[in-house]
């Protein structure tokens, strides 16, 4: 067993109940670099049970119809050399990597680093994973240097107020000398969320807000943030089955300034997930708040980088620059000509997703558009590519 897979966790994942508890998630590494030079030599503890579930697990996999890139880049031949390594530190093992997307054939990456450590141990998967999802982001490539560049030279995307309906830039942080999500104990959980109020409380000016902890939160003030879409909900099938989501609600909370135009989630799917957000258009003031936020917060937090991968969060979708600036965009004539909206979303390498999210539809031609690219350039690059794509839809609706 390993350490951070509790006996608890391997039971219940050997029952195919994977994943107990309720939501959240991050890597159950320890948010420290990666163990460099793993060659798959080191002592494998790997429980007869857990080879039993991957060796199920695998073959149903094999046997579907996933779209997954987990299915794509798990061969034979890699699954063979991985399934009987552990990361040196927590004991994860290939299961604890790949346990969502076994559990979850719909997946479309389906694999989580249950620390972070396992970006090397199981670099065989990673790596091509990485490099499919983030354009081309090789093995042999360096995440560069941190670089938010100059704050002022984003604008207003839509200074009429006819296109877009909200602007948000969120990134996500781990902290340094704590472990991932799924290895962290109560007591940890409760250090973090601690820390983490302390720390946001210090922030001053526009950012000057309230922390609310999950844990004792009125039913009413907790619904009436989740109605706000400011709270994450409990639950999510994806990061049960990663077992991201232990001692729920401990150590989970969430701060808001007071005009709610800034927000921070403490230990969702990562450590810390700094958010800025307002209605319209104006990429600029939202970029440059979010900027101010995480220069202040690092001052007193330091936060988990990796020299060939960026920041290290739980998701290998969401290393780097870990960046990911959306708008909601209400584009009807774009929506009846789907091929175009895609043709010049690839071009400028942004994701379109439905009205809600991922999995959803566009109600009333309003699309979420984000930009995909998060490794191999800088934050200001990321959201140049946003910027400049949202502005060449708005143009492109404006002609039709």
């Amino acid at each position: 067993m390993g350490l951070c897979a509790s006996k608890d966790k391997k039971e219940k994942v050997i029952e195919g109940d994977a994943g107990a508890t309720a939501n959240g998630g991050e890597p159950n590494g320890t948010a420290t670099t990666p163990a460099a030079g793993q060659d798959g030599k080191q002592d494998t503890m790997v429980d007869a049970a857990v080879l039993a579930k991957l060796e199920e697990g695998y073959a149903k996999l094999v046997a579907s119809d996933s779209k997954s890139l987990l299915k794509k880049y798990l061969t034979k031949e890699v699954f063979d050399n991985l399934k009987n390594k552990v990361t040196p530190t927590f004991k994860s093992t290939l299961l604890d990597v790949i346990q969502s997307g076994l559990e979850n054939h719909d997946s479309g990456v389906g694999i989580y680093a249950p620390d972070a450590e396992a970006y090397t141990v199981f670099a065989d998967l990673f790596d091509p994973i990485i490099e499919d999802y983030h354009g081309g982001f090789k093995k042999t490539d360096k995440h560069p240097a941190s670089d938010f560049g100059d704050v002022n030279s984003f604008g207003n995307v839509d200074p009429t107020n006819e296109y877009v309906i909200s602007t948000r830039v969120r990134c996500g942080r781990s902290m340094q000398g704590y472990p991932f999500n799924p290895c962290l104990t109560e007591a940890q959980y409760k250090e973090m969320e601690a820390k983490v109020s302390s720390t946001l409380s210090g922030l001053e000016g526009e950012l000057k807000g309230k922390f609310y902890p999950l844990t004792g939160m009125e039913k009413a003030v907790q619904q009436q943030l989740i109605d706000d879409h400011f709270l994450f909900k409990e639950g999510d099938r994806f990061l049960q089955a990663a077992n991201a989501c232990r001692y729920w609600p401990s150590g989970r909370g969430i701060y808001h300034n007071d005009n709610k135009r800034f927000l921070v989630w403490c230990n969702e799917e990562d450590h810390l997930r700094i958010i800025s957000m307002q209605q319209g258009g104006d990429l600029g003031e939202i970029y440059r708040r979010l900027v101010t936020a995480v220069n202040e917060i690092e001052k007193r937090v330091p936060f988990s980088h990796d020299d060939r991968l960026g920041f290290l969060t739980f998701c290998p979708t969401n290393l780097g620059t870990t960046i990911r600036a959306s708008v909601h965009i209400k584009v009807p004539k774009l929506a009846s000509n789907k091929a175009k909206l895609e043709e010049v979303a690839a071009k400028y390498n942004l994701q379109v997703r439905g009205t809600r999210g991922e999995h959803t539809e566009a109600e009333g031609g309003v699309y979420d558009i984000s930009n995909k690219r998060r490794m191999g350039l800088t934050e200001f690059q990321a959201v140049k590519e946003m910027y400049d794509g949202i502005t060449e839809l708005i143009k492109l609706e404006k002609s039709l």
